[in-house]
């Protein structure tokens, strides 16, 4: 009989992750709704890439790295950005930690299993690849701008500086990757509308 393997239950814990640890939210984020949000945001991306830029991307893949990409937090808790990238020092030595971990969800997987979910993990060889990994950093920063945006919209303060940080990074990636220009320009206004205006026969 094959022993129990506890990867799938760990990582069920995401949802008692909170994000933000050092902002004063009106509405916390688990690390489980944020995957989710990122998931549909990298998989939007490629889509577009794709449609729009003729490249080939494995659209469904980076939906999958999307849902693990902070897996690891469940072992390292979510360390805030400021702290993360202090200094290069920091950021290698979180680095190191946060491979340690996933390392060690892996490992809670049976060997025969084990392979198909490194390729989740792990990056792979390839242009493609890497590109479509980068997609995946960006919609991580997406997702983290709508949570500000969101915030501001409900009248906290605490996140104005967040998003102004994290937009500009973003405008920064747009020039090189269309993909996020497309989605920052199509889809992100969209954010903080209220549902009837969403639903309103007058949009698209």
């Amino acid at each position: 009989m094959a022993a129990d393997s506890h990867f799938f239950a760990t990582v069920s814990r995401m949802k008692y992750i909170e994000r933000w640890a050092l902002m004063r939210s009106s509405r916390p984020e688990n690390l489980s709704e944020h995957a989710t949000d990122v998931a549909m945001i990298a998989h939007a991306l490629c889509v577009i890439g794709n449609i729009r830029y003729e490249r080939k991307l494995n659209a469904e893949k980076a939906a999958l790295i999307s849902l693990y990409h902070d897996a690891s937090e469940i072992i390292t808790g979510d360390m805030p950005t400021p702290v993360k990238y202090a200094n290069r020092r920091i950021s290698h030595a979180y680095k190191e930690v946060e491979e340690r971990a996933e390392d060690s969800l892996l490992m809670q997987l049976p060997g025969d299993l084990r392979p198909e979910f490194e390729k989740i993990f792990r990056s792979s060889e390839g242009d493609e690849e890497a590109y479509m990994r980068r997609l995946v950093k960006a919609a991580d920063k997406i997702a983290a701008l709508i949570k500000c945006l969101e915030e501001e919209a409900a009248g906290n303060t605490e996140f104005r500086k967040a998003a102004e940080s994290i937009k500009k990074k973003l405008e920064e990636e747009a020039e090189n990757y269309p993909e996020v220009r497309d989605f920052l320009t199509e889809f992100l206004p969209s954010y903080g509308k209220t549902l009837d205006e969403l639903l309103s026969d007058e949009n698209p």
